[in-house]
């Protein structure tokens, strides 16, 4: 419902003339900036999908050439409720028996490394749609946090597993060996995978039993995942859930996310300047 302005003016005890003349003065430089800068900062918010807070809308700014302080952006953002999304903690999973192949936990959670194709990551998580559960493998290399390895299937099998270090293996072509560190779930340890690990030059590494924290590299994806994506969605079949988890992989998080890890650089960038540096060399 729309009211007056007369009437506004005198609920606020505020005479009209007064409310005109206020409306008629123009902008200061700054509020004029501040407009223009709130333009950059929607753009680089709704781009991030909403998830950015101000400290990487900050970096992006930056990166754009502009020269605002942290505090603006933080500041502009709360004015016009710009948040990133919250995280949520996971209580730490049970594992039930031995598993058939346990491998010593060889990574020791030495997750920051010097170079790519060094030490991969993978681990298994599933998705809620109206049609049933789609379970996700991902694999990614811990020097740049790149997801180099992905499947997506309606029933938790070792093809699922495998099919996603499978596609890492195709992408990447490891000259030397790699480490490759999971937990001690069965699809790791079965026949099927050692067997795999063992032709392309794969070692294992597992995670000791009931300590996801031992994983955290591939723990964390997943909670960026559900954070910024799955939870904000309802998925009426898997393939709509597929699609959508396919365009967070593939057209943010690799070639856009930022990772306080990585320079605050997305995935891609941080080994791009990575192999432009040996370049130079």
């Amino acid at each position: 419902m729309e009211y007056p302005v007369r009437r506004l003016c005198q609920t606020l005890q505020v005479h009209p003339s007064g409310y005109y003349a206020w409306l008629a003065e123009p902008k200061s430089a700054r509020a004029k900036e501040d407009q223009r800068l709130l333009g950059l900062i929607k753009h680089a918010w709704l781009e991030s999908g909403g998830v950015y807070g101000y400290r990487k809308i900050h970096d992006d700014l930056r990166e754009l050439g502009e020269s605002c302080g942290r505090h603006r952006v933080a500041r502009l953002m709360r004015r016009e409720g710009l948040r990133s999304q919250t995280g949520y903690r996971r209580r730490p999973g049970y594992y039930g028996g031995k598993p058939p192949v346990a491998s010593p936990n060889r990574l020791e959670r030495q997750f920051n490394v010097s170079e790519p194709n060094k030490v991969w990551v993978t681990d298994i998580t599933y998705i809620r749609t109206y049609e049933g559960w789609l379970y996700l493998a991902v694999v990614l290399d811990l020097f740049s946090r790149q997801v180099i390895g992905w499947s997506m299937k309606p029933r938790m099998c070792s093809d699922l597993a495998i099919d996603a270090l499978l596609m890492a293996v195709w992408r990447r072509k490891p000259k030397q060996e790699v480490m490759i560190h999971s937990d001690q779930g069965s699809q790791f340890s079965s026949s099927d995978w050692q067997s795999f690990l063992k032709a392309n030059n794969l070692i294992s590494s597992m995670s000791r039993r009931g300590n996801c924290h031992d994983n955290a590299v591939a723990e964390s994806f997943f909670q960026l995942l559900k954070r910024e994506r799955i939870r904000r969605k309802t998925y009426g079949t898997r393939e709509e859930a597929r699609s959508d988890v396919f365009d967070y992989i593939e057209m943010f998080y690799n070639p856009k996310r930022r990772h306080s890890s990585a320079m605050q650089l997305s995935p891609v960038e941080f080994e791009k300047r990575y192999f432009q540096s040996l370049e130079s060399v």
